[in-house]
């Protein structure tokens, strides 16, 4: 059975600016769960996130971590968490162990070198231990950053945009980071505008725009339910221009018109593929192949937000 780490109820934000950042916000994040939080920019995500580590004070609503108050018990719940901020702000001339360990230091926790090394050999640091923080490549330096937040043995990590602005295999190398840490028991929530992301490495994922949940799902089953297929008609022959005919499939043909691409609600009783296919020959184009495929998060992702906003 499922645990709820964190317990989010009718959560607002107003500014002083009359600025709605959340509204009526309800969520429950689970133990040990890799939880994706989606959002355009503006959305709402970093409120949120600020709000559950202390670092902004809500409006109105409740939130708990692990059964205990935000506000009201504030020191045990910022104990549990930890937070790697977007941005790279690290001193520069200390070295690695001694910023990670003053860390450790400033939530109360006694020396523990052994845990700091621990931590620095599993995000790959250990051989950089001794080099000042200065001297490091900016992908080492977030992980500088996951090293402070875990040096004081949360058991939430939140991560906001933890592999903005790093390459391809970085990226990837980071996933398997927070792969391994889930294993380890800890239970993360990440922000991230890179939608494969999500799909790659959360269990669940959370759609936010405007200020308001607007889904919450099993990334597997997310996809399955609301992501389109689409079905690619290859053609023999090369086609300018798709005739009136077939103007009401909404039909993609592609740049170098040797195919087609249809998509459909894969739920639906009936697809049109059958009617499609038909008309697609009686118009005179012969086909050469046909391949469908499943709709990603984020094709998802951009029709909710889309929705939102008309």
């Amino acid at each position: 059975m499922l645990e709820t780490l964190i317990s989010i109820k009718n959560l607002s934000k107003t500014y002083n600016n009359s600025f709605e950042a959340l509204k009526s916000v309800n969520l429950e994040i689970n133990k040990g769960e890799i939880f994706a939080l989606l959002g355009p920019n503006g959305a709402g995500k970093t409120t949120m996130i600020s709000i559950i580590c202390g670092l902004v004070r809500p409006t109105s609503g409740e939130v708990k971590v692990n059964g205990s108050d935000i506000v009201s018990e504030y020191k045990i719940t910022r104990s549990q968490i930890g937070y790697v901020p977007q941005e790279l702000t690290l001193e520069q001339f200390e070295t690695v162990f001694q910023n990670v360990s003053y860390t450790r230091g400033l939530y109360g926790k006694s020396s523990n070198p052994k845990h700091i090394e621990k931590i620095l050999k599993d995000l790959s640091l250990w051989d950089k231990k001794s080099m000042r923080l200065g001297q490091l490549s900016g992908g080492m330096k977030r992980r500088v950053l996951i090293a402070k937040a875990l040096s004081h043995e949360p058991s939430v990590l939140f991560l906001d945009e933890p592999t903005a602005g790093v390459d391809v295999e970085l990226r990837q190398d980071m996933w398997r980071i927070v792969e391994k840490l889930r294993q380890s028991g800890v239970t993360i929530i990440l922000t991230t505008h890179y939608i494969e992301e999500a799909e790659a490495i959360a269990d669940r994922v959370g759609v936010i725009d405007n200020g308001e949940m607007i889904v919450v799902d099993e990334t597997s089953k997310l996809i399955s339910r609301m992501g389109q297929k689409k079905l690619t008609i290859q053609l023999q022959e090369k086609v300018m221009q798709l005739p009136e005919s077939l103007a009401k499939y909404n039909l993609e043909l592609a740049s170098d018109g040797f195919s087609l691409a249809y998509s459909y609600d894969k739920e639906s009783k009936q697809t049109g593929i059958t009617n499609l296919l038909q008309q697609v020959k009686d118009s005179g184009m012969k086909l050469s192949d046909l391949k469908t495929e499943q709709g990603t998060l984020e094709d998802i992702f951009v029709s909710l937000v889309h929705k939102e906003k008309k």
